[in-house]
């Protein structure tokens, strides 16, 4: 069964012949563990893959700094295509934005919609996706997926987005709607490719809970995530999440609007919670990442993977997915693809 039948089989809880794959990793991995990231790559090949971001408005030269090596990912400052300046201490790890680009409403026109993000080339992602067997996302840059929580406080900042949220000025509306209309227009110009799922992503979650209520999300947000999920849906494509955190709250909401997976940090909301959901949505990894991965043992990891295997699989719903990233052991990661390797 080739990789992309796989994990259509998977999202449609249609018994696949095994467990599909991805690998994410961190450039801090590739830096620290470039022969190890070989190996597992080699001996566990992904059944999922990014479209690179081919643009006929974009030169490639720009869309380099997103690369494993590019500057975004270097210690020092970073300009993005919203104009979010980012700072980095840490080699191979992107940076936070410490000044806002909005420090007052009175300067919302600094902010620029990329439109030239919209402007892909569609004949080379086509052809990106007839050239390979594996199940094919959108690309893989920070400008090729909506992201309007965490955009909102890179443009404001943190602490004036939560303000906003709660004292909910105009102006915060007048900006979530143009981001939200460039968004709906991104999601279309990648649907109406030959890319197998599209998606998006925001971080929701604390250790313990929502970083908002649960009804401001469901006011603010879940309306547009509807937007970005049908319209995948309407031109026959799979929708995908991610966000870390705990998003236990929010989870009969994703499932109601009809997302089809989700990444997300299983083990700081407790699999016994998560168990409700089984056979609902496709879990997309992963392996928890604050302490199993660069702390636990082998063993330890393997046990984990398969309490996720036994707790939510369902005829498919399950992706073997984790993240390689800052101070991870690669022993550990190589052992979480051994052992999906063997559950199934």
């Amino acid at each position: 069964m080739i990789s992309r039948e796989l994990v259509k089989r998977t999202l449609q809880f249609d018994c696949p012949a095994r467990i599909p794959r991805q690998l994410w990793y961190l450039p801090w991995a590739k830096m620290n563990h470039p022969e190890e990231i070989k190996r597992i790559q080699t001996t566990f090949p992904d059944d999922i893959v990014a479209c690179p971001h081919v643009s006929k408005a974009i030169s490639p030269d720009v869309l380099s700094a997103y690369a494993d090596d590019g500057v975004v990912y270097q210690i020092g400052t970073f300009i993005d295509e919203w104009g979010c300046n980012f700072t980095s201490i840490q080699a191979g790890v992107i940076g936070e934005v410490k000044e806002p680009l909005v420090k007052e409403w009175d300067d919302i026109d600094r902010v620029t919609m990329p439109y030239d993000y919209l402007s892909i080339d569609v004949d080379q992602v086509n052809a990106f996706c007839r050239n390979t067997e594996k199940f094919v996302l959108n690309g893989g840059t920070s400008g090729s997926f909506p992201r309007p929580f965490e955009r909102l406080q890179f443009i404001r900042g943190t602490a004036n987005a939560y303000i906003d949220l709660m004292e909910q000025p105009r102006p915060l509306f007048d900006l979530l709607e143009r981001m939200h209309d460039f968004y709906k227009q991104l999601m279309k110009v990648w649907a109406e490719t030959e890319v197998d799922a599209v998606w998006f992503m925001d971080d929701w979650g604390a250790q313990q809970s929502l970083l908002i209520s649960p009804n401001l999300w469901r006011q603010v947000f879940k309306p547009m995530y509807k937007d970005y999920i049908d319209i995948a849906h309407e031109h026959g494509k799979f929708a995908f999440m991610h966000s870390d955190g705990y998003i236990l709250d929010i989870l009969p909401d994703l499932i109601e609007i009809g997302l089809d997976a989700v990444n997300s940090q299983l083990f700081c909301m407790g699999m016994e919670k998560l168990a409700t959901f089984k056979g609902q949505i496709t879990f997309w990894g992963e392996i928890d990442r604050q302490w199993l991965l660069p702390f636990g043992t082998p063993e330890q990891i393997a046990a984990a993977v398969r309490q996720v295997k036994d707790t939510l699989y369902h005829d498919g719903g399950v992706i073997a997915q984790c993240e390689f990233g800052a101070g991870a052991k690669p022993e550990n990661v190589y052992a979480v693809y051994q052992t999906w390797n063997d559950v199934l």
